[in-house]
């Protein structure tokens, strides 16, 4: 006996080099210069365009226009995420390394300071990366919404630590240097595919 089940895909175009945003509602979200390209699943194996669906779906939510970038030449998650920042239009950023590891930036802070963190990259899950980008979506409204509650195990990082520097060597070797980030055209497309 067979059943059907429904795959997203995703498509990540780059277009032109991004430039600083005038919208004072936006979010630019930054993905790191691997992200659906050279690694296409987080550390714990969720597929990057389900990823992206639920930060964007986050984001639109509250009223908030979207805009997603990809760091070339950094693949530190607060420098991306700061570079983002400094893009947008309302000066808010979620940064996203392919190994899941998040952050939500804001323009006026130091590149290590940060508005949310989520650093255990193993424990985030959808509905995690949803509320990530409600909650940036509500910072760039002049809101403060409450923190997105995160799970800390002490276990994950050294169950995950060898794994997590491996991904984050596999994203370095997509860098580009001294490139700027460039914008993204994201399309997504659902398949439906046959289980046995």
């Amino acid at each position: 006996m067979s059943s059907t089940t429904l795959t997203v895909e995703m498509n990540l175009a780059e277009r032109e080099t991004a430039k600083k945003g005038t919208d004072p509602h936006e979010v630019v979200i930054a993905v790191g210069p691997a992200f659906g390209a050279a690694i296409n699943q987080t550390i714990v194996h969720v597929n990057h365009a389900y990823v992206l669906r639920e930060i964007l779906a986050g984001i639109e939510e509250q009223g908030v226009k979207p805009r997603v970038i990809r760091s070339r030449s950094v693949a530190d998650l607060a420098f991306m995420a700061h570079q983002a920042a400094r893009l947008s239009g309302s000066g808010i950023s979620i940064g996203l390394q392919s190994r899941g590891t998040a952050v939500i930036h804001q323009r006026d802070l130091d590149p290590l300071s940060n508005l949310e963190l989520f650093p255990q990259s193993p424990l985030i899950t959808l509905e995690t990366y949803r509320a990530i980008g409600r909650n940036a979506a509500m910072y760039a409204l002049g809101e403060s919404p409450n923190p997105v509650p995160v799970v800390n195990d002490q276990m994950a990082r050294p169950k995950y630590q060898a794994v997590a520097a491996i991904l984050y060597l596999k994203e370095c070797q997509s860098l580009v240097p001294d490139a700027r980030p460039v914008e993204l055209d994201v399309q997504f497309s659902v398949k439906e595919q046959e289980v046995v």
